[in-house]
């Protein structure tokens, strides 16, 4: 059953922290979000929003995108890694966008799954992002971290933790929680050093001080 007494209470308590929640890309256009969760890929978002706006100017469209040549989408993304794949996925992308969906973005999972260098992951985030509504959870690298320290999964597969997730995270809450998630990642429970010792989640959080004992 969805939400157990401490799910509740993190989700209580994450909602005081983040009570306003957003996507960290940024973009003008579905098809530019969707893009831009390609690129994000093994890369920051951070780096993701420096390179898109480049990227947009030359290829703002999935027309556009579609003919584009491999080795301009290359120089143009290069610096968010795996770039041969990404180039090759975006170009993908148009083209199936164009030849399947009229250049629009799909409505749903299984429809988005169909797409070049698209998983569950992109398709929750678009999904939510953009239309508002939640076939699952979007499961990124804060998300798994923080999902296994907090008890709520074992596993190290995004789909297996997805669905250990929607087990205990009641539906309403799945659109911003993993913005949330992401948000008390990147700003208290590091990779490397969960600042347990400043946490608010810390007294139900089973993996208190387990990483690193002593914070400096």
């Amino acid at each position: 059953m969805a939400g157990n007494v401490n799910t509740l209470k993190i989700i209580r308590e994450l909602h005081r922290l983040y009570p306003k929640t957003k996507c960290f890309l940024h973009y003008k256009t579905p098809f530019q979000l969707l893009c831009s969760v390609i690129l994000s890929a093994q890369c920051t978002d951070d780096r993701v929003n420096i390179v898109a706006p480049g990227l947009f100017k030359v290829f703002p469209t999935p027309e556009k995108m579609a003919k584009a040549k491999t080795k301009d989408l290359e120089k143009l993304i290069q610096s968010t890694g795996f770039y041969h794949n990404k180039a090759k996925n975006l170009m993908g992308c148009a083209q199936v966008l164009l030849a399947e969906f009229g250049g629009k973005i799909p409505n749903t999972i299984d429809e988005f799954i169909r797409i070049p260098g698209v998983g569950r992951k992109t398709a929750n985030v678009v999904l939510g992002e953009i239309n508002g509504t939640s076939e699952g959870i979007a499961v990124d690298t804060h998300v798994l971290r923080l999902s296994k320290r907090l008890g709520w999964t074992k596993h190290e597969d995004a789909v297996k933790v997805e669905r250990d997730l929607m087990k205990v995270i009641p539906k309403e809450e799945w659109l911003k929680f993993t913005h949330r998630l992401i948000q008390h990642g990147r700003k208290v429970c590091d990779a490397r050093k969960p600042l347990c010792n400043v946490c608010t989640l810390a007294r139900l959080c089973p993996s208190k001080n387990k990483f690193f004992p002593t914070i400096k």
